[in-house]
C-alpha cells in the first residue's frame, strides 16, 4: 500500500464508487468498491518487512482506524496523525497508489500496514475479540476525558450506554472519577451500574436531571441522534466541558449561549493519535477493560447490521475472520 506522495493529486475513487446511499455515521455511502470494512483489527503477525525492528512474527498486534500518514507535517510530528495536513490514509476507503486504488480494509484475512500504524496488544489471547473494539470504541472515548484531566475528585457524565457510551463509563471509573451514565431507557440503568456507573440518570425525568445541575466537570455525549444539548450545557460546572463524539444525521440545534457562561465548553472529538492510542491499550491491558461483545460469522454480518440499526446489540459485534469462504 503505497500513499500518493505529498503535492500529487490523490488518485480519483474508481467507477465501482456509490454516491448518494443512506446510512449511520457516514459508513454506507460514498464507499468504493470493491470494499471489506473493519478499521478494528487484532492479529498475529505472519510476516515483516526488512527494516522493521519492533515486531516480529507472532506477536499479537492490533490496527485501527488509520493505517498511513505523511509522518512529517505539524500534527504528525506531535503524534497526531489523525490530523495529518496532507490527508490521513484511513484503513478503508482512502485514496493509495496500489490496485485498486483504495485502502479496502479489515474484514480480511490478511492487511499489510506500515510499521508505525502497528499496536502492541498486551491482554490475554483469550481477550482479543473483545480487545479490537478498543481500537476504535476506546480511544475515542479515551482521549476527550484524558485531556481535561476527569480523575480523582471530578464527576463526568456519560450520555448514551451504546458502542461508545458504555466505553465510556469503562474507562470514567478507571481514571478514578465519579461516573454519572444518562440513558432515555429506564431499562439500561442497571446495566449502567453493571458497567461501573456510580449513580444512572433516566435523561426524559426532568427533577433527576436538575438534581445534577451546575456539577459536572465533565460530559461525554456518544449519542448519535440529534438532540438538545442545552440539557447537558446546563449540568456543567463552571469552566465544565461537554465533548461530542456521536454523529447525528441531523445537526444538534444550536445550543443557548446563555447557558455557556463561567467558562463552560462545547467540543467534539474523533480518534486519537498512535501514540494516544498504544497508551490506551496498555491502560486496559492493565486494568483488565476490554468492550463487551457479542461474536458473529462472517454469514451473519447482514443480519447484525440490521440489528445494529435497531439497537439490539450490547454493545459491540466483532467478526469471526476465520469463518469467511475462501
Amino acid at each position: 500500500m503505497r500513499r500518493p506522495p505529498d503535492g500529487v493529486p490523490r488518485p480519483e475513487p474508481p467507477s465501482g464508487r456509490r454516491d448518494g446511499d443512506d446510512g449511520p455515521a457516514g459508513h454506507e455511502h460514498d464507499q468504493a468498491y470493491p470494499c471489506v470494512p473493519g478499521h478494528e483489527i487484532i492479529g498475529e503477525i505472519k510476516a515483516v518487512g526488512s527494516d522493521v525492528t519492533g515486531f516480529a512474527v507472532g506477536d499479537i498486534v492490533g490496527v485501527g482506524c488509520m493505517v498511513d500518514s505523511c509522518g512529517h507535517c505539524h500534527s504528525c510530528t506531535r503524534n497526531r496523525e489523525q490530523f495529518c495536513e496532507n490527508g490521513t490514509t484511513v484503513t478503508y476507503n482512502s485514496p493509495v497508489c496500489d490496485a485498486p486504488g483504495h485502502t479496502l480494509g479489515g474484514y480480511a484475512e490478511e492487511i499489510v500496514v506500515a510499521e508505525h500504524f502497528v499496536l502492541r496488544v498486551r491482554h490475554g489471547r483469550e481477550q482479543l475479540a473483545a480487545v479490537a473494539p478498543l481500537l476504535c470504541a476506546g480511544i475515542t472515548t479515551w482521549s476527550p476525558p484524558k485531556r481535561v484531566n476527569a480523575g480523582p475528585g471530578k464527576k463526568v457524565g456519560i450520555v448514551g450506554i451504546g458502542g461508545l457510551g458504555h466505553m465510556g463509563v469503562k474507562l470514567a471509573r478507571a481514571f478514578g472519577a465519579h461516573v454519572v451514565a444518562f440513558t432515555t431507557s429506564p431499562g439500561k440503568v442497571e446495566d449502567a451500574k453493571a458497567l461501573g456507573a456510580h449513580e444512572v440518570v433516566v435523561s426524559r425525568n426532568a427533577d433527576e436531571m436538575a438534581a445534577h445541575a451546575n456539577s459536572f466537570n465533565f460530559i461525554l455525549d456518544t449519542v448519535a441522534a440529534s438532540h438538545n444539548l442545552d440539557d447537558y450545557t446546563t449540568l456543567l460546572a463552571k469552566d465544565g466541558t461537554l465533548t461530542l463524539v456521536g454523529v447525528p444525521e441531523h445537526p444538534n440545534p444550536a445550543p443557548d449561549p446563555a447557558n455557556l457562561t463561567g467558562g463552560r465548553t462545547i467540543d467534539s472529538s474523533m480518534i486519537g493519535g498512535i501514540a494516544e492510542t498504544q497508551e490506551m491499550l496498555d491502560f486496559c491491558a492493565e486494568h483488565g477493560i476490554v468492550a463487551d461483545i457479542e461474536m458473529i460469522a462472517a454469514d451473519e454480518i447482514e443480519e447484525s447490521f440490521e440489528r445494529m440499526k435497531r439497537g439490539d446489540v450490547k454493545y459491540r459485534f466483532v467478526v469471526d475472520t476465520s469463518t469467511m469462504a475462501n
